[in-house]
């Protein structure tokens, strides 16, 4: 059966794909950064739904990378308007 959550987990897929379009296509790093944001947010998701045992500081440190990431890409977005 599919769940909103795999649904959700599919959708951050092709967020990274387009992402990762972005990134080589028009040479923009904010495409990088939205890769690393949603393939962390994909992992930590597909954990939590899995039930898979990860430490939970790691996925807190993962889960700052991934904002960190998240911010940087749209202030590179921001300088470029």
């Amino acid at each position: 059966m599919i769940t909103l959550q795999t649904i959700s987990i599919l959708l951050e897929l092709l967020v990274v794909f387009v992402a990762l379009g972005i990134a080589f296509s028009k040479k923009q790093l904010a495409g990088y950064g939205l890769a690393i944001t949603f393939g962390i947010y994909i992992y930590y998701d597909s954990v939590k739904f899995y039930n898979q045992p990860v430490d939970e500081t790691t996925l807190q440190i993962l889960f700052f990378v991934a904002t960190l990431s998240a911010l940087l890409s749209v202030l590179s977005i921001y300088k470029k308007l």
